[in-house]
This record gives structure tokens, sequence and C-alpha cells, in this order.
């Protein structure tokens, strides 16, 4: 793919938009994709003109009904989740990162590694299918990697659960789910208790219930167990 369709700034809406987007592959409006990447919504407009224009395009753009990724942009931001989750793991298992350090390396470097060094990186960790917050690693070339899964706090109260995954997007939240013992992997049922601005969660790692924030809650996904 020429260097002009993978700049840092084009890979970062590539990806934005298809994580907005979901398994449902929804369309995105501009003003999320502006508060996501933390950029002015004309600026993004813009972007997004450009995008569409490519020849293959990147995105299906329409203005006033947002934005869809065309299945050359679709492929591109799949390659860029496999690299971060991969280089996550990486630097986690082998680097010895604490696992609320990992995010932000893994984004600078995902843009530049190679194949080769890709499927180094694959072979060293022998192929792996989970990064270290509990996302799916696509296999090479692979699209369309989305669990079934449901934010901790919309889960129902009584109903055993196992988290799924978990946002890596803060380290303060990352450290506060370790403290917590909210992790991928870890059983768990939301008990009666909940408020408006936290819920009571049993873990089976815990003798007690633990309270948990409906912000840190939301970084936390779930699934039936």
């Amino acid at each position: 793919m020429p260097s002009k369709l993978t700049s840092e700034s084009v890979d970062d809406y590539l990806k934005a938009i298809l994580e907005l987007g979901g398994a449902e592959d929804s369309r995105v409006a501009t003003n999320a994709l502006a508060e996501r990447l933390g950029v002015r919504t004309p600026s993004v407009t813009g972007m997004l003109q450009k995008l569409a224009a490519q020849r293959p395009a990147l995105v299906l753009y329409e203005k006033h009904r947002g934005v869809r990724l065309s299945a050359a942009g679709k492929r591109r931001a799949w390659e860029l989740i496999r690299h971060h989750r991969l280089l996550e793991l990486f630097l986690h298992d082998v680097l010895k990162y604490s696992w609320d350090e990992v995010h932000e390396e893994a984004e600078r470097l995902e843009h530049f590694i190679s194949e080769r060094f890709e499927d180094r990186v694959a072979a060293v960790l022998g192929d792996p299918g989970i990064d270290p917050h509990g996302h799916l690693i696509p296999q090479k070339h692979e699209t369309g990697v989305f669990r079934k899964e449901v934010p901790l706090w919309r889960w129902p109260l009584r109903t055993a659960a196992t988290v799924s995954s978990v946002s890596d997007r803060s380290a303060a939240a990352l450290r506060d789910l370790e403290r917590l013992g909210l992790m991928p992997g870890v059983a768990l049922t939301v008990e009666p208790g909940r408020s408006t601005g936290s819920l009571s969660v049993r873990l089976a790692n815990r003798a007690e219930p633990v309270r948990v924030s409906r912000e840190l809650a939301a970084c936390v996904l779930v699934a039936a167990r």
C-alpha cells in the first residue's frame, strides 16, 4: 500500500472507525470520531473526504450520514489491530512491561513494523489468540474478529459471568482493575446494591464483594459462563 495511505494519522482514523463501528459495522458520526481522536470536527470531515477520494477508497463517507470503512480500509484497520495486540503481548510477556504500560508503546510501534517482524513476534509468542487485556488477536489477513461481550454495567443481577476483556485505553483504570481483581478470565456476579454511581460485584477470587464505580465498570466487558 502506498505510504500516503499508511501515515500514522490515517491509521488512527481507520482504527477508530473500526472500533466505534463495532461488530455491526455501524456508521460512525463525525462528532464521535472527533471526540475519540481529540480533534476538531471540521478536521475530521476534511480527512474523511480525503480518505473517500483515495483509490482504492479507504472509507465510505456521506455528509450528515457518518462514515464506514471500505473493504480496503477494513483490511488495513484489522492489520493494525493485529500489530497492536501482538506488540502488547510481546511487551508484556517477553519484555516484562506491566499491563498498564503496553498500550502506549504499542500505539507508537503498530504503524511501522514489517510483515517479517510481525511473523517473528507471532512465532516467538506461539501464534497467540489473546492479548494481555483479553482482546482477540486476529490471525494474519483475518477480519471481522469480534466477541459477544456486554459492558459490566449492563450485566443482570445474580447472573454468572466471566470477565472477557478490559479496555486498555486508560493506564489508571487498568491499575484500579488489577487492584480490585477484575482481570480477564475472572468469574463474577453482580449483586443487589447497584446505585447510580457504582455497583457491587462478587468475584470468584475475593471473599467479599467489591464496589466498582460506573466509570470503571464501563471499562470491563463480560460474557456468560
